[in-house]
């Protein structure tokens, strides 16, 4: 399962074309995906500022404000695909 975390606001625009996204970019891949509002807690709020959304994948950092079409595409298969390397190789 790749872990796909988005700090979003409420009332963002950008934020919602980003979710939608990366919704649709994910499909078919296992993914989890956690949506943060940065205004849930003050230290987010801070960290954040109306910097947002920045999107992370596997906890780093991927993208900020927003998404080039097929790249997280792009990096899920990556993702998979090592992740399905290591398994193998693990055997």
């Amino acid at each position: 399962m790749i872990e796909v975390r988005l700090y979003t606001r409420s009332g963002c625009h950008l934020c919602d074309i980003m979710k939608a996204a990366v919704e649709e970019e994910a499909r078919g891949y296992s993914v989890r995906m956690t949506a943060v509002d940065v205004d849930s807690a003050d230290e987010l709020a801070r960290e954040f500022g109306a910097d947002v959304p920045v999107l992370f994948v596997g906890g780093k950092k991927f993208a900020k404000h927003r998404l080039e079409p097929g790249r997280l595409r792009e990096k899920l298969r990556r993702e998979r695909d090592a992740a399905a390397s290591a398994a193998s190789a693990g055997r």
